[in-house]
C-alpha cells in the first residue's frame, strides 16, 4: 500500500467510516452519517469518494429513491475462505485485511473509552508489543501454548462474574536482512 493511500484511510472520518462497515455490514450515506452524527453530510460523501476512489469501500446496490439513486456502501475486501485463498493474496490486498483487522479493534477500543466509566486496571486493558528473539521450534510451542490457553477459554460460558474480553493476536516477525 503506498503512502498517498495510507495518507487516505488514516483520516479521521474516513477510518469512522470503515469502521461503520466492518464485519461485512453494508450502509447507505444516510445510515452513515446517523453512525458519524458530527459529520456533515457534504464532508461525509466527500470521504466516502475518496475511499471508492481508493479502492477501499465498493458500492454494493443502487436504490431508487424519490428521483434519485441511493447507494449501499460495504468494504471492498478479499474472499478469503481457506489458508489457499490467504496465501494468494497480494501485498495490497494482505494490508487491506490487516487495515480491516486493525479498524475492529480501534472500533472495539473507542466503544470501551466511551463508556461513562471505565477502569483500565482494573478491565484489565493493555496493549503492549514485545521484540522476543525465538528459534522456530520455540516460536510454535509458544504459539501452540497461546491456542491452548484461548481454547480453554473458549469453552466458558456466560455468567454474571464472567466479562466478554476480546483478544486479539497480531504476530509480526523483523524483515530479514
Amino acid at each position: 500500500m503506498n503512502t498517498s493511500k495510507m495518507k487516505v484511510i488514516l483520516h479521521p472520518v474516513r477510518m469512522k467510516i470503515i469502521q461503520a462497515l466492518i464485519n461485512g455490514k453494508e450502509m447507505t450515506a444516510q445510515e452513515l452519517s446517523k453512525w458519524a452524527e458530527d459529520v456533515p453530510q457534504a464532508t461525509l460523501y466527500r470521504h466516502l469518494n475518496k475511499l471508492l476512489d481508493a479502492g477501499f469501500i465498493k458500492v454494493v446496490q443502487e436504490n431508487p429513491v424519490r428521483g434519485t439513486i441511493e447507494k449501499v456502501y460495504a468494504l471492498k475486501e478479499p474472499d478469503v475462505q481457506s489458508q489457499k485463498d490467504f496465501l494468494k493474496l497480494t501485498k495490497e490486498e494482505h494490508l487491506e485485511l490487516f487495515l480491516t483487522f486493525t479498524a475492529q479493534l480501534m472500533s472495539l477500543y473507542e466503544n470501551y473509552l466511551n463508556q461513562d466509566e471505565f477502569d483500565l486496571v482494573k478491565d484489565g486493558v493493555s496493549y503492549t508489543m514485545a521484540n522476543l528473539y525465538l528459534s522456530d521450534e520455540e516460536f510454535m510451542e509458544l504459539v501452540q501454548g497461546i491456542g491452548m490457553l484461548i481454547q480453554s477459554a473458549l469453552k466458558n460460558e456466560p455468567t454474571f462474574e464472567r466479562r466478554a474480553r476480546n483478544i486479539a493476536t497480531i504476530i509480526i516477525p523483523d524483515a530479514k536482512k
